[in-house]
């Protein structure tokens, strides 16, 4: 087999198709991509891996066009990554530009990840890009890298950061819950995003009454995926029992006011500056997620 003259048929033969059907280009070029992977995975198989850097220059020269030793790397590498089913339904949200980024990932589950929260929330590739720098998988429990391994069911905590990103855009220098719940109110998107997938906000200083005494709830939430409300308490200290207490009334209140007969119990997160393992390990209450925030 000539595999170079099948690559740069492959090729030419997407510059026409988008040329021609403008609307299916992201289809064509990761079909394309694919396809030119395959072939340098057979070619390599027989030729050695330096073949990749011949059909580089080769190319380049007979189609006027660069196409560098690191493009073709990533190609062969999309092919490894990418199962030939799920081909289309990638193409539909996801864009060539989307696998430059990821395909710098050396980790398919971390690979897979960023892929899924770019399906369900229609990530630009900036987008993309900010979530990669800011760590986000590599924030994630270990438990849910593993669920993700595994393609196991996973829980509205699981994706749940730790820490939690907090953007301090108002330049605070002394930091009080009211300041730290005005930092997360001036971008209320990229907090839910630290929080996973399916939040919404519904208010800040959420009031409830027990017996004659009103109480606020720093936040409440609610997670359409899971079917849910949230309750977030801030914390500028380190984590106290007390705290524990506090958001278990609060999340018992929301279940006995709120919450249908349809809906799922309410989970407790108590943002915190700093964990205390010691007095989550007598916590009986699973419900309740204890993470720490970093300003930024």
């Amino acid at each position: 087999m000539n595999y170079y003259e099948n690559i740069k048929t492959e090729i030419l033969n997407n510059e026409i198709t988008k040329k021609v059907k403008d609307y299916s280009k992201n289809k064509s070029d990761l079909t394309t991509y694919y396809n030119v992977g395959k072939l340098l995975r057979e070619a390599g198989k027989h030729y050695g891996e330096g073949i990749i850097k011949e059909y580089s220059e080769k190319l380049s020269e007979d189609l006027k066009k660069k196409y560098s030793t690191r493009l073709l790397y990533k190609m062969l590498k999309f092919y490894n990554y990418c199962d030939l089913k799920i081909l289309p339904t990638l193409s539909a949200k996801l864009t060539w530009s989307h696998f430059d980024e990821l395909l710098s990932i050396n980790n398919k589950s971390k690979i897979n990840y960023y892929v899924n929260i770019c399906e369900q929330q229609n990530l630009s590739v900036r987008q993309l890009r900010e979530r990669i720098k800011n760590k986000e998988y590599e924030r994630l429990d270990s438990k849910t890298k593993y669920k993700l391994i595994k393609n196991e069911d996973t829980k509205v905590d699981d994706f749940i950061k730790n820490p939690i990103i907090i953007k301090n855009n108002l330049n605070y220098e002394v930091i009080s819950e009211k300041a730290l719940q005005k930092m997360i109110l001036e971008d209320i998107p990229a907090f839910l995003s630290e929080l996973g997938n399916g939040f919404t906000f519904i208010r800040n200083e959420y009031p409830i009454k027990i017996g004659n005494n009103y109480n606020y709830i720093d936040l409440l939430l609610y997670n359409i995926e899971f079917n849910c409300y949230v309750v977030v308490e801030l914390k500028i200290t380190e984590l106290k029992k007390e705290h524990i207490g506090q958001i278990e009334v609060y999340m018992n209140y929301i279940d006995k006011n709120l919450k249908t007969i349809t809906q799922d119990k309410t989970i407790g997160i108590i943002l915190c500056k700093k964990d205390n393992k010691f007095i989550m390990e007598y916590c009986s209450d699973e419900r309740i997620k204890v993470r720490k925030y970093e300003l930024l």
